[in-house]
């Protein structure tokens, strides 16, 4: 999907410039784009004075992708994922894929945030927000679905994982400030999403906003020149 929207500020010069060269010289070279691997990603939300916040954390530089930057928990679709009582929900139509791989996706969500913050969600409080997929021409892509999804009550996320070197609990609008001015990084799909956070004033706004969103249907980002050569993401 397009929505003829670039990425905004919060994605940085240097970055837009490698996402340059890499679409260049992948179209150049006539490869055929890497099959992305499907992924899951949360974003656990609390209630803050005012409005709500936003659990994140930095993913250490010694891991292969996104390395150094601001993330949610997330990670890849294990094949163990498959198996599992069957889940509660029409996650087939939500997600847009056939229900065993849509049930993996959820399950992938939360084993992912257990492992990375000591958190149980409950898969029936797991809401759908947005899909994104790496753009084509990177090596290494990822189907990625966004959940949303209140903390649960006298429970507390940390770092268990090792997957990261710092967390935070952070407003939206408060994280892509900071991402504008370059002092912390993030992926687009990142600050997008803290974008569209930041226009609601509680958790329960955005859980009742979820019921709108469409997920099934993924955002892949392109690589586009204005006049003057200056390359941007579009959406």
């Amino acid at each position: 999907m397009s929505t003829d929207r670039t990425a905004g500020p919060a994605t940085p010069p240097d970055l837009l410039t490698r996402l340059a060269a890499q679409a260049a010289q992948f179209t150049a070279s006539g490869a055929a784009p890497a099959e992305p691997r499907l992924a899951a990603t949360v974003l656990l939300l609390r209630p803050a004075s005012p409005g709500l916040q936003v659990y994140m954390l930095r993913r250490t530089t010694s891991m292969a992708f996104a390395s150094g930057m601001y993330a949610f928990p997330g990670g890849s679709v294990d094949p163990a994922d498959a198996d599992g009582p069957p889940l509660a929900g029409p996650w087939a139509g939500r997600l847009g894929r056939p229900e065993p791989e849509a049930a993996a996706v959820v399950r992938a969500a939360v084993r992912e945030v257990a492992e990375e913050t000591g958190v149980t969600v409950d898969p029936d409080e797991l809401l759908p927000w947005t899909r994104w997929i790496t753009p084509e021409f990177e090596p290494r892509r990822y189907d990625t679905y966004f959940f949303v999804t209140p903390l649960p009550a006298g429970v507390a996320p940390a770092d268990v994982s090792g997957e990261a070197d710092h967390t935070e609990w952070v407003r939206p609008a408060d994280a892509v400030a900071r991402a504008d001015t370059g002092e912390i990084l993030m992926l687009p799909p990142t600050a997008v999403t803290l974008g569209e956070l930041a226009a609601y004033g509680s958790v329960e706004a955005v859980l009742a906003g979820a019921a709108d969103r469409d997920a099934a249907t993924a955002i892949l980002p392109r690589v586009e020149h204005d006049a003057d050569g200056s390359p941007r993401l579009v959406l």
